[in-house]
């Protein structure tokens, strides 16, 4: 794909630990223009419309238990039900849901583009 300014916007949320950087990355390698949207920090719930308005929205989703061991954090479970809560919009609205705990970088990255592909 050529990204200009013409195609779609891609946004990638997810929690910290999700992956969103490195599909990013492979995602623009491709062409595509995306955006890393850190709703995650954010207590407004629609910062992800308001900030990157993407005409595309993947929600990355991660449990617990991985996104502390691939971000070797050092947060409680409340921290990341936080982070749950302030995306909890994201997810609503997400065009399509990928969960990283079930498939490595490459097969996450195939499942986006399997998907980008039909839009």
């Amino acid at each position: 794909m050529d990204s200009d300014a013409n195609s779609p916007v891609i946004g990638i949320v997810g929690s910290c630990g999700s992956g969103k950087s490195t599909l990013l990355a492979e995602l623009e390698k491709r062409g595509y223009r995306c955006r890393h949207i850190a709703q995650e920090h954010s207590y407004v719930k629609q910062m992800w419309q308001i900030m990157s308005k993407p005409n595309i929205l993947i929600f990355l989703d991660c449990s617990f238990e991985n996104c502390t061991k691939r971000r070797k954090l050092n947060w409680l479970i409340s921290d990341y039900e936080e982070q749950q809560n302030r995306l909890s919009h994201a997810r609503e609205h997400a065009d399509i849901i990928i969960d990283t705990n079930k498939f490595n970088a490459d097969e996450v990255l195939n499942l986006a583009l399997e998907f980008l592909e039909k839009k």
